[in-house]
């Protein structure tokens, strides 16, 4: 069985998605807030499909406030089948829970967990260009955006620009405090 790794912060638990989580993650994938900038609103059952795909996935984590079971989000951490040591990072935050800095807070524990636990040298990530919440978050814990394509992604019927950040090992450890 593969170890499904359970990440702590000062504030929050980063904990492998259970059955219990289905209709949290059905609400986040349901909000037009959240999902303006992510994707179309898909069914419920190719929703279904996308959970149950987290349920196995090791790089897959809810994202709580320690103490508190009602979750506050979700993040990823997919490695590239091309290069192993490269992976693209994603996050949500439910609309209750942002500006509190969980995505950063969160995002910066999978960072620690990527380069200093799992052998990734590189993280990736992709950002409408219109996302500016979630490119503060990035360009904060020292993604640097690399590229931008315009009119790539579709959402919604419109093709936007998608920016790509990125973010490597050597750059995270080199902005550490001390």
């Amino acid at each position: 069985m593969i170890s499904m790794p359970t990440l702590t912060t000062s504030r929050l638990i980063l904990s492998p998605f259970q059955e219990s989580d289905w209709p949290f993650f059905l609400r986040l994938r349901r909000d037009p807030a959240i999902m303006r900038f992510m994707a179309d609103i898909a069914s419920q059952e190719d929703i279904r499909r996308v959970f149950d795909a987290r349920l196995i996935d090791t790089g897959a984590f809810v994202i709580r406030q320690q103490g508190i079971a009602t979750p506050v989000g979700d993040i990823g951490l997919n490695r590239s089948a091309e290069n192993r040591q490269e992976a693209d990072v994603g996050y949500s935050i439910a609309t209750y829970a942002q500006g509190q800095g969980y995505a950063s807070e969160a995002l910066n524990a999978v960072c620690h967990y990527a380069f200093n636990e799992a052998d990734i040298t590189a993280l990736n990530a992709w950002v409408l260009a219109g996302n500016t919440g979630s490119q503060r978050v990035l360009e904060k814990l020292g993604f640097n955006r690399v590229e931008m394509l315009q009119k790539v992604y579709r959402l919604n019927g419109v093709f936007h620009d998608d920016w790509v950040y990125r973010l490597t090992a050597q750059e995270f450890s080199s902005a550490l405090p001390g």
